[in-house]
């Protein structure tokens, strides 16, 4: 005896399909929703807001040497990394008007003075005002300093200043202090707090040609 064959109702088979349509847009809509919240939280863990916000602060001559460097995290962990980033970072921005600079993955803010080349470094996503508010202090303040004189051999004969002042800007890749006044009258107390152990050899030898001189005098 043969079966005969059993055909589903057609509304069966209109409602089975829309049923199966349904499913696969739920689960588009469902994987469309994972990618986007994953999206977002990518996004949110790069641009979560940190304190660290220089990476580091360099100051080099007209010929891209290094007179000062200060590096804030393992970015560039050896002297001969360090050394090649800011030659390359020297060739790219000595012959350019603009303040603004991105370099291998780093937002570069930076300004120039007679035969210096003052540069702070920050993350890609890094909000320039930020970095160039810390790169305005650090010029003004040593403009103060210097009496107006920012150029290599003035900075040269003052480099505990400058420690000084990088000191009370930024610690730890953290900024401190913006307001050069305020940087320049730390320095000075600082300056006076210094013991003679401390001192340095320039400050030393000034000391011993002052006495030498007055010595000589009377």
């Amino acid at each position: 005896m043969k079966r005969s064959l059993v055909h589903p109702h057609p509304m069966l088979l209109f409602w089975g399909g829309r049923v199966s349509l349904r499913a696969n847009q739920r689960q588009r809509r469902l994987c469309a929703s994972t990618s986007a919240a994953a999206a977002v939280k990518m996004e949110a863990l790069i641009l979560e807001p940190s304190l660290y916000t220089v990476k580091a602060i360099l100051i080099l001559d007209n010929d891209g040497d290094r007179l000062f460097a200060k590096y804030y995290d393992d970015t560039y962990p050896s002297v001969k990394e360090q050394k090649a980033f800011e030659k390359n970072i020297f060739n790219k921005t000595h012959r350019t008007d603009s303040e603004i600079a991105l370099l291998e993955g780093l937002t570069v803010v930076y300004k120039s003075s007679i035969d210096l080349y003052f540069y702070v470094i920050g993350s890609s996503y890094e909000n320039e005002l930020m970095l160039m508010a810390v790169l305005n202090c650090l010029f003004d303040s040593l403009s103060q300093m210097l009496r107006k004189n920012v150029e290599k051999r003035a900075l040269l004969e003052n480099m505990e200043g400058l420690f000084l002042a990088v000191d009370e800007i930024v610690d730890g890749g953290v900024i401190l202090e913006s307001d050069p006044q305020q940087v320049v009258h730390r320095v000075a107390l600082r300056g006076e707090d210094v013991p003679l152990t401390e001192q340095t050899v320039s400050q030393v030898l000034q000391s011993a040609k002052e006495q030498i001189k007055w010595s000589l005098l009377r």
